[in-house]
């Protein structure tokens, strides 16, 4: 690999890892807001949606060997990049163990009130 290609695979990396830490920073700061953690999950989705149907489309290869050699690469660092989304029956079973949670809390707290 040649100086040139190095160089801008590190910028690259750098200009990553600052999107990462922004992203983790508006995460941080949602912290405890369920709304705001989901608007930025929204955002963080149509960015990957916009990136991979616009520039990403654009730029596949248009020949077999090197869409063999994409493919290749795409294997070994890891896979098809995807944004899950949280199942519905998964989130009504966090909420439903929330309740249940703060349901006996509040049990325990009235309990030893009248204790007293």
């Amino acid at each position: 690999m040649s100086n040139a290609k190095k160089s801008e695979l590190m910028k690259l990396s750098c200009k990553l890892q600052a999107i990462a830490s922004a992203a983790y920073d508006a995460a941080q700061d949602c912290q405890g807001n369920a709304k705001a953690l989901l608007a930025l999950l929204r955002q963080l989705e149509q960015l990957h949606r916009q990136i991979r149907d616009g520039a990403f489309q654009q730029s596949l290869p248009d020949n077999r060997q090197a869409l063999y050699s994409l493919l290749r690469d795409i294997e070994a660092e890891g896979g098809w990049p995807y944004i899950e989304r949280m199942r519905l029956q998964a989130f009504l079973t966090n909420v439903e163990q929330e309740a249940a949670v703060e349901n006996s809390t509040e049990v325990l707290e009235n309990d030893s009130s009248l204790n007293w």
